[in-house]
């Protein structure tokens, strides 16, 4: 067998973990990974980033990497939020292939030798997909809602069902680190990217610890994110609501004008003017909070600032971080 097939059959696997606030999960999830990666690949590195937890996991993930050299740990100056921490951890990841998941174990690590075993038949991304998740049925909801709207609304082909749980190949990676956003949705950008990509579905397993750490602000901005990242259908929603409103103003128009000549019913009153300035007022606030979401985002990219800083490392090399522009 040559070095590239024993390569390709046993491959360096970086996998990439944010963690915030989760102490009672760092150990369990190194273990499982252990586990599987021992088997899976030749060898392995485990990049547990800490984006600045207030609890101790930071000296869980220095006690880690004191037992196991393969588990690194990158911790930054504050919390900068779950994408940010991911393209951290990309940034330091140097694997033949490179996984990123969720560190509260609802991402399987038993999935991922399936995972590589589609990257051996050529796919450059493997996306894992949720058949079932278990949590409350309103998030469930929520969750389905986003990917079946991010889905019809994208600019591109974005799968639905599928997050962060993902295997990527190197050059896909290195096509990520070249993407400077800020405002960052990491599974538009890796179906932007393009290459051949599949999707293995799994069931989602219940958070290692109940409480859940993603707020609900969190979750509207990455959704936010996502929306106004991947798609230009909110300005249009915008020109079609103008265009309504002035097509209903003109109706309303001729309406009271063929009311005061032509017959003898003639509106009278301040109420139906101010229903009709409350509603163009509305539309105009509305188009307003459109664009200005749009500007809010050029305003972050022109500023230039990195994605993040590194307050301290554990076996990883701290001058990788990248810098700004």
């Amino acid at each position: 067998m040559s070095p590239m097939q024993a390569n390709h059959d046993r491959p360096h696997v970086s996998v990439v973990i944010p963690l915030y606030n989760e102490t009672r999960a760092v150990a369990e999830l190194c273990r499982r990974l252990r586990e599987v990666l021992q088997q899976a690949a030749a060898d392995y590195d485990v990049i547990l980033i800490d984006d600045g937890s207030r609890d101790d996991t930071w000296a869980r993930i220095q006690a880690a990497h004191a037992d196991d050299p393969h588990v690194k740990g990158l911790r930054l100056s504050r919390n900068f939020g779950h994408q940010v921490a991911l393209s951290a951890g990309l940034d330091h990841a140097n694997g033949d292939v490179v996984v990123m998941m969720d560190g509260d174990l609802q991402d399987p690590p038993e999935l991922i030798p399936e995972l590589l075993d589609q990257w051996r038949q050529g796919f450059e991304v493997v996306y894992a997909t949720k058949r079932s998740r278990k949590e409350a049925p309103l998030k469930r909801a929520a969750f389905r809602a986003f990917h079946t709207v991010m889905h019809r609304v994208a600019d591109i082909e974005m799968p639905q069902g599928a997050g962060n749980f993902s295997l990527m190949s190197a050059r896909v990676v290195a096509a990520l680190r070249g993407m400077p956003e800020r405002a960052r949705y990491l599974s538009g950008l890796r179906a932007w990217v393009g290459f051949r990509q599949i999707g293995v579905e799994f069931d989602r397993d219940a958070r290692h610890d109940a409480k859940p750490r993603m707020r609900l602000s969190r979750l509207t901005k990455l959704a936010f994110d996502a929306i106004f990242g991947f798609s230009r259908l909110p300005l249009r929603l915008a020109l079609y609501l103008g265009v309504a409103t002035s097509l209903v103003s003109l109706g309303v128009a001729v309406w009271v004008l063929y009311q005061r000549l032509f017959t003898d019913h003639a509106i009278s009153g301040w109420a139906s003017t101010l229903v009709s300035i409350q509603f163009i007022g509305g539309a105009i606030l509305i188009t307003l909070a459109v664009i200005g979401e749009y500007v809010g985002r050029i305003y972050d990219e022109v500023k230039q600032r990195p994605l993040y800083f590194v307050s301290e490392t554990s076996g990883l090399d701290e001058r990788r971080s990248r810098p700004g522009p």
